[in-house]
């Protein structure tokens, strides 16, 4: 929830906001700065002064702030740039810039930075090393608290994370500066800035990103329970920034990269005296184009009536092309998981990557899990939630390839999802290396079976990826429609929306998330697995509005996303408890504690608690 307004003006230290520790007796209030002066006087005060961290000798006097202004007055030739700017994906770690490869002459905006600082420890201080002893020691660790737990790993040994809020750092409104510079730390295009916005300011024309996330979490593995890591001896400290996608207002801050561009010099607001270098290689002709896009064609032919038989097996097949519609892929086949992981092949191919960089749905980077995954769910008309758990046995299994997540007699609705590569080669090479699975080709082909007793309707098919290429990282997806037992088509009843009342002028559905604005395409591929059990789209849903500060309405108005009242009556810990933090002493005793922050408590969670109690929720507007 919204800090008060006395919160979100207390006073902080700037020593805690990584000013020197000549100016730590000064203060700076928590209240989002004016940028009424416009984005050059922004620029000017961050930068004017401040020296080039980096140059040599020859340009250590020259102020950036003057670089700008003779660059802005050249007429030297910046290249030919593409019609299209292309967003770029910016990282660091532990203070080194990750080093991109972009297209030569390209012009581009920021689409994403994430910047994380990690430490280890072998014992349990909370975050006392990091913030003492990393590249965010500088930054202001006033007001820091624990905000959720989770473990993971059941039977045991477990894993536990612990999710941290409220540093200085994290909700202060803050400003980067991206700088194209040459070998000499001096600038060859005019610095960009950004505007990160601040935690408790709600979304405005002046943010630069829909998604803003800074917080810091401990992870304790080797625990003897889901509760008890004080055996444990492995501990990891991190904090992370994490803002993507670039509202379209923010897309016209361009960069123009010269062939003299060899580096961009990333300043934080917050430590600006000490900024990040990201080395940048420009690629002259490279193979692909930037962009993303699939096709999904069914190689089984439907009846001359153009449906499908219920008891049909279909065959599909997927082509990944780049925005020009080039292949990334030979007809036939996919890379071995081994060509592609972790971070791509050479045409922007990902496969699951969260075996070599953990996941968690809002806390931590879940857009770079980069699952490429098949669905399909119908008929359109009984689309609906999918509670029925999906076994770990089930993705392990070498015998199947495809797995039943929904069907008609258990969820109301069918559903078959597969993941590329197939589970039983991707979960199951990571669990048994010796079998050989990741070196394993892969098809570009996979098999979907209609119940025989399926209803008539529409079937959605639904593919969703994510490529990075020459330092572009999107989503993409693309859904299409077969016809099953009638040429009639089905829609599916939305019961919430219209999303895009929020989600617009750059977080629209169709490029945040997995690009996808379909929401009846959601249900198949986020079944609840045992393995995370929070998949469901109204755990998601209501777990990330909850923590959000940055949700546009009030939480308990429920008709902000709901349209009905019947769709609030399913009452269940999944359902109450993702957005929830507690219930009555009388639900503990009758249910038991609250084991998960995302659903409550375990498998038993998605089931209907009752259909007597819970017939409305107070300040629902329904």
């Amino acid at each position: 929830m919204a800090a008060s307004s006395s919160e979100r003006t207390r006073r902080v230290t700037m020593g805690a906001l990584g000013a020197s520790p000549a100016g730590r007796d000064e203060s700076v209030s928590r209240k989002v700065p004016s940028l009424a002066l416009g984005r050059a006087a922004v620029l000017s005060s961050l930068l004017g002064g401040l020296l080039l961290g980096c140059g040599g000798e020859e340009v250590a006097d020259t102020p950036v702030d003057v670089q700008a202004q003779e660059l802005e007055a050249s007429s030297e030739d910046f290249g030919a740039p593409s019609n299209r700017p292309v967003g770029l994906a910016l990282e660091v770690e532990n203070g080194v810039g990750r080093p991109l490869r972009v297209r030569a002459g390209g012009t581009f905006y920021v689409n994403q930075i994430d910047i994380r600082a990690v430490v280890k420890a072998t014992t349990d201080e909370g975050l006392k090393t990091l913030r003492t002893n990393s590249d965010f020691a500088g930054l202001g660790w006033f007001g820091v608290r624990q905000a959720d737990q989770e473990s993971i790993g059941a039977p045991g040994p477990y894993t536990r994370r612990r999710f941290y809020r409220d540093a200085a750092w994290m909700d202060v409104t803050s400003f980067f500066t991206v700088e194209p510079v040459d070998a000499y730390g001096r600038l060859t295009g005019l610095p960009v800035i950004v505007n990160a916005g601040g935690e408790y300011q709600r979304r405005t024309e002046r943010d630069d990103f829909f998604i803003r996330r800074f917080r810091a979490i401990q992870t304790a593995t080797g625990c003897a329970t889901a509760t008890d890591c004080s055996a444990s001896t492995n501990y990891e400290e991190e904090a992370l920034v994490e803002l993507r996608n670039a509202y379209d207002h923010a897309k016209a801050q361009k960069l123009t990269f010269r062939s003299s561009t060899r580096a961009l010099r990333l300043r934080w607001s917050l430590r600006p005296a000490a900024p990040y270098v990201i080395p940048v290689e420009q690629v002259q002709n490279p193979e692909y184009a930037y962009g993303f896009g699939m096709d999904i064609t069914p190689v089984t032919p439907p009846r001359p009536d153009g449906t499908y038989a219920p008891g049909s097996e279909i065959t599909f097949q997927l082509t990944l092309k780049d925005g020009a519609g080039k292949r990334l892929h030979p007809e036939g086949s996919l890379p071995t998981y081994n060509e592609v992981a972790p971070d791509g092949n050479e045409a922007g191919i990902n496969y699951y990557r969260a075996f070599f960089d953990a996941t968690t749905t809002y806390y931590r980077r879940k857009h770079r899990e980069r699952m490429l995954m098949t669905q399909i769910i119908g008929p359109a008309q009984d689309i609906q939630p999918i509670r029925s758990i999906v076994s770990m046995d089930a993705f392990l299994d070498p015998a199947v390839d495809e797995q039943v997540v929904a069907t008609p007699e258990r969820d109301g609705v069918f559903s078959q999802f597969a993941t590329l590569p197939f589970a039983n080669v991707l979960f199951r090479g990571a669990f048994f290396p010796t079998e050989g699975l990741w070196d394993r080709p892969n098809s570009d082909k996979w098999q979907y079976t209609i119940p025989a007793n399926a209803e008539p309707g529409t079937y959605l098919v639904t593919v969703k990826g994510r490529r990075t290429y020459l330092g572009e990282d999107i989503p993409g997806s693309r859904t299409i429609e077969i016809q099953v037992g009638t040429t009639q088509r089905t829609q599916a009843p939305m019961t919430t929306g219209p999303c895009n009342s929020c989600h617009s002028q750059g977080g629209e559905l169709s490029q945040v998330l997995h690009a996808n604005d379909n929401r009846a395409a959601c249900a198949g591929c986020h079944a609840p697995l045992a393995f995370e059990l929070e998949g469901p789209i109204f755990v998601r849903t209501h777990f990330i509005h909850s923590r959000s500060n940055r949700f546009d309405a009030p939480l308990e108005k429920c008709s902000s996303c709901h349209l009905t009242k019947e769709s609030i009556q399913r009452t269940s810990q999944a359902a109450c408890l993702s957005c929830h933090k507690s219930y009555p002493d009388s639900h503990v005793a009758k249910f038991g504690p609250i084991e998960s922050m995302y659903v409550g408590g375990g498998e038993e969670s998605f089931q209907q608690c009752t259909g007597a109690c819970h017939t409305q929720h107070p300040g629902s507007g329904l």
